[in-house]
């Protein structure tokens, strides 16, 4: 590899990933040069001198997924296990990868603690409400950080499923207790008197009496750390009744993996038992945010921003609340969203997505999952993603897909502009950053990001053609059906846990 300012791509060299960004590569003439994520998930890794570096997702390689868990052996094909380990994996990856920038003087195109923050649900949430960002009320956090197990899984006393018993471990030093930083962050903690998940052993009971103190009855649970809706259950509860709608599917020996059939469970053992085996690595819960609806589908928005500007967006469209599109459901007319919603409003969500954006400043590009709630009148932010940009089909005004219009913005100087001028994102206390290494010898300050060096100039990517009942509260009803068969489709999620096909999905956190 040459030029001044190589160009070198983190990531798994096989995956569909690493293949669609080096050919926009290609196509602007610039070199690239791929550290396969299973050397960084090993140990310690040298970059180029002066390199620009890119991060791509670690997921879709098993051995990855082993390597970042600390595990003996692999996980079971779409079995979710090992959340928490595979982030403190993740977060000592980075770490390594952050140390050899700094040794190499090189550039990273994804702050590390940008992603490992994006990688948190819980941190994410509290800085985009630091932020003033509009989010979901969530409760507060429980099993903030990774913890041993001690002892025998015994039965489960609702499900009778077996669960692992728990050691006791300190509160999160990210998750503080007591008033929130800021008026802020008040979200967070819900209505007054709601009540927070405490104690190690915080499961579904836990979580059902939060609800209550908070006055819920509806939520998604979602796993602190992962992507791609695995683990994710939409849960709604009513006297008597009970309905979580997810891909997760339970066996009967009690492991969870990760599918691609929505279902819907009704029997509360069984829900309870889903809970309580994510529980111990970390849970985010959040208000159901009712969703508005388009052409008889509940939709959302994933917008892709780069260096500040938000000119790659899918209307996810779904008959149910999980819209992913690796789901079965499908993209929805843009123009149709636009001319329900009306201008004035689409920009104002837009332009959240940018202030959503600016709080990871030290990322040249995140996805932003944003809600749009019923009656077109308010939106709110669901998620940042780290590795939201596998978006095959979609270009912006300039005809640039994702990955070309990201090099784009680093070959002009937006980028260096954008990160420049953004303002430093509000932080809870703790929030997390990657596992240091030792000092480097000498570290270059920071300055413009380099330009990788290009043998013409640019040009457009052409893009390929892309591809409710009444509720219980009267308003917004059962959004989960069940029986979606196995079906793959390009979602743009960071796409960490994807597997190509059959019905369930390689994973280690959800």
């Amino acid at each position: 590899m040459t030029g001044r300012a190589p160009l070198v791509v983190v990531g798994n060299p096989e995956n569909r990933r690493v293949a669609l960004f080096r050919a926009a590569a290609t196509e602007a003439a610039v070199p690239v040069a791929v550290l396969p994520w299973r050397r960084l998930a090993a140990g310690p890794v040298r970059l180029p001198r002066a390199a620009v570096v890119r991060i791509d997702s670690p997921g879709e390689d098993a051995e990855v997924d082993r390597l970042l868990r600390g595990a003996d052996r692999p996980a079971e094909h779409g079995e979710i296990v090992g959340l928490a380990a595979w982030y403190a994996g993740f977060r000592a990856a980075l770490g390594r990868l952050d140390q050899a920038a700094r040794s190499a003087g090189a550039t990273l195109l994804n702050d590390p603690a940008d992603v490992l923050a994006m990688f948190d649900k819980r941190a994410c949430h509290a800085r985009l409400a630091a932020a003033r960002v509009p989010v979901p009320p969530a409760l507060p956090p429980v099993l903030s950080v990774p913890h041993p197990l001690s002892g025998p899984s015994v039965p489960h006393p609702l499900s009778g499923v077996p669960v692992p018993q728990l050691a006791s471990v300190p509160a999160a030093p990210h998750a503080p207790p007591g008033p929130p930083a800021s008026a802020a962050a008040s979200t967070l903690a819900g209505p007054a008197g709601s009540a927070a998940w405490t104690g190690a052993s915080g499961g579904y009971p836990e979580l059902r009496a939060a609800m209550r103190a908070a006055g819920w009855s509806r939520v998604f649970v979602k796993p602190a750390h992962g992507s791609s809706a695995s683990g994710v259950l939409a849960l709604q509860v009513a006297p008597g009744r009970i309905r979580a709608t997810t891909s997760v599917e339970l066996t009967a020996d009690g492991r969870l993996y990760n599918s691609l059939r929505v279902r819907d469970y009704t029997d509360e053992r069984q829900v309870a038992a889903i809970v309580d085996r994510l529980a111990p690595d970390g849970l985010h819960v959040e208000r159901w945010f009712p969703k508005a609806g388009l052409s008889d589908r509940t939709i959302d928005l994933r917008v892709l921003v780069v260096a500040g500007r938000p000119e790659h967006v899918v209307v996810r469209a779904s008959s149910g609340p999980l819209t992913n599109l690796h789901l079965g459901n499908a993209r929805a007319d843009l123009a149709a969203l636009r001319a329900a919603m009306g201008e004035p409003a689409y920009g104002a969500a837009l332009q959240t997505c940018v202030r959503a954006a600016a709080c990871f400043p030290g990322s040249l590009h995140v996805g932003v999952d944003l809600l749009i709630g019923t009656g077109w009148r308010r939106h709110a932010v669901a998620e940042v993603n780290a590795f939201g940009d596998l978006l095959p089909g979609l270009v912006d005004p300039a005809g640039r897909d994702s990955y070309a219009a990201e090099l784009h913005a680093l070959r002009t100087g937006r980028f260096a502009r954008w990160r420049a001028s953004a303002p430093t994102p509000p932080e809870s206390a703790g929030e997390p950053g990657p596992t240091p290494g030792p000092a480097p010898a000498s570290t270059t300050p920071p300055g413009p990001t380099p330009v990788p060096e290009a043998v013409a100039a640019p040009g457009p990517t052409a893009g390929v053609a892309p591809g409710s009942t009444a509720g219980w509260d009267g308003r917004v009803g059962w959004d989960g059906r069940a029986g979606r068969g196995p079906r793959r489709a390009d979602d743009g999620g960071t796409g960490q846990h994807e597997n190509p096909g059959r019905d369930r999905k390689v994973g280690s956190a959800a």
